[in-house]
């Protein structure tokens, strides 16, 4: 009896190289939830609704006074385009020192939140897009909330 060929050795050889080649590929993005804000295009809108009002709350707007609003909704929508799965890379601080010494509370964390979703709301995003976009953004209280 004769072993394998060199042509099953050749298809074995080239089959393995196929499967390991397809699993050192990384997965695809799932960008549904980017695509459900309207892209970058829709998150710019959402954050020039959002950033306004954060500044002109009673409760939360003394957080705002000194910030430069242009470079602040255009950071919160590089991250929250990342977050939702988009091509952005968020290049900002790290929540923990950019909030450090803020003394915010969860009542203030909730009110951002509010505010977010009446811009959600206004811009006609999908409620169950707002909900998902919320549950990614949501372990970022950690690193934001000082005070009770």
């Amino acid at each position: 009896m004769h072993g394998p060929g060199p042509r099953l050795h050749g298809a074995i050889a080239l089959l393995v190289l196929c499967l390991v080649s397809a699993s050192a590929r990384p997965a695809p993005r799932d960008d549904s939830l980017y695509r459900a804000f309207g892209g970058r295009e829709g998150l710019a809108a959402l954050m020039a609704d959002f950033v306004p009002r954060l500044a002109m709350d009673t409760q939360i707007g003394r957080y705002f006074t000194s910030t430069n609003r242009d470079h602040l909704a255009r950071q919160l929508a590089a991250q929250l385009c990342e977050v939702a799965g988009g091509p952005c890379t968020y290049e900002g601080p790290a929540m923990a020192p950019a909030h450090a010494g803020m003394a915010i509370t969860k009542a203030d964390f909730n009110r951002l939140v509010e505010l977010l979703q009446a811009s959600m709301a206004a811009r006609g995003v999908p409620f169950r897009a707002q909900n998902r976009m919320l549950a990614l953004l949501a372990p970022m209280h950690r690193d934001i909330i000082e005070r009770e």
